[in-house]
């Protein structure tokens, strides 16, 4: 298989564990978060810098990609790793939460989504077929079925109508899947409803996938619902495949599924917030922009290493960001990428040492009481 996954230890009385997801472009070291480039790039930061902060694989978007630059460019310039000079793993998600998202510019059928772009309204058709081909093209290491993401709250019926059409469409993915470099995970739907959540996992188990995403969470819903999701779907996915918790990314979230057995995640939240002056620290989020911290000379966090907290203080970078000078979202950027990366090695080294539940509940007495 172009892609699997070891478990190298787990836990003794729980089910965090350690593992290694092989890709055509190297072995990462799980629990992973990796960081999102949603446009070929992680924004703004050079594929070095992502490196230099730990990313060691990282997510980008079919649909927005589909829009600009197009596949057949991409594929032109040898397809998303050479055109976006990143020699490491990349996975792509499939498009299917953009498309959902986009509410009244799009139709939906047993087919497909017929939708219009967020960019200039042209009308476009994505179906589990289109999705598999324009991932095909990018030539990512692991690409995503085409599925329905139902939102929160929502009803039991639409959340059975949308687990069901992700299984159908889930088949079609995996039957014209033909690129032999690359895997393709499958997605657990269900919204909060656990008798759905086991159905959408039975369904999508009996299909052999490279690794299984559980989707359709941290989508609104209150965070110890998504935890108690967790801690029925996890133990229904294959114990010799990665376990993909999609879009989760505050510190919190990460400490707690992976103490619940999930291997990897990706979420936009990290370079997010740096975007809008927010830095992470082990006592919670740090709004680096507020007029309280312009004559603050200390770091965004003392006991931080990035390059960020070894060369620069909060009042220079509020200053960059005041006077809207890029640099001041970089350094933020920086920081937060490294936060976060910093912690799942953090994570790691607990499990291997068997002390995450101590390392747990150390680290979320500090944040959470901030």
């Amino acid at each position: 298989m172009a892609v699997s996954f070891t478990v190298t230890k787990k836990e003794r009385s729980g089910r965090a564990r350690l593992g290694l997801l092989h890709t055509p472009h190297g072995t990462v070291e799980t629990p992973v978060f990796m960081p999102v480039g949603t446009q070929a790039t992680v924004k703004t930061m050079t594929p070095e810098e992502v490196r230099e902060v730990g990313g060691r694989i990282i997510l980008s978007n079919t649909y927005h990609l589909y829009l600009r630059p197009g596949q057949e460019l991409i594929r032109e310039a040898g397809g998303l790793h050479r055109f976006m000079n990143w020699d490491g793993p990349i996975l792509t998600d499939s498009g299917g939460f953009q498309v959902f998202s986009l509410g009244p510019l799009r139709k939906v059928t047993e087919e497909g989504v017929t939708f219009r772009s967020h960019i200039d309204g042209s009308e476009h058709f994505f179906s589990p077929e289109k999705a598999m081909e324009v991932q095909e093209t990018l030539g990512s290491d692991i690409a995503m079925v085409f599925d329905e993401c139902a939102p929160y709250p929502c009803s039991r019926e639409y959340a059975l109508e949308a687990l069901e059409r992700t299984s159908r469409w889930a088949a079609r993915c995996r039957a014209v899947h033909r690129r032999e470099d690359q895997g393709v995970f499958g997605i657990v739907q269900g919204g909060t409803f656990a008798d759905l959540r086991k159905k959408s996992a039975y369904e999508l188990v009996e299909l052999d996938f490279s690794g299984y995403a559980i989707g359709g969470l941290s989508v609104g819903e209150p965070k110890e619902l998504m935890y108690e999701m967790l801690d029925y779907t996890v133990p229904l996915l294959p114990e010799d495949k990665p376990r993909y918790l999609m879009g989760v990314g505050s510190p919190d979230c990460l400490v707690e599924g992976v103490a619940r057995g999930i291997d990897m995640f990706d979420c936009v939240l990290p370079t997010r917030l740096a975007r809008n002056g927010t830095v992470l620290t082990r006592h919670g989020k740090l709004v680096v922009r507020n007029a309280e911290y312009t004559k603050d000379f200390a770091p965004f966090d003392r006991d931080c290493s990035c390059y960020a907290c070894r060369n620069y203080s909060r009042a220079y970078v509020r200053h960059l960001i005041k006077t809207n000078e890029v640099l001041g979202i970089r350094l933020t950027t920086i920081h937060n990428l490294h936060f976060v990366l910093e912690l799942m090695k953090e994570l790691r080294e607990a499990i291997s040492e068997d002390k995450i539940t101590e390392y747990r509940d150390s680290f979320l007495k500090g944040y959470q009481g901030a």
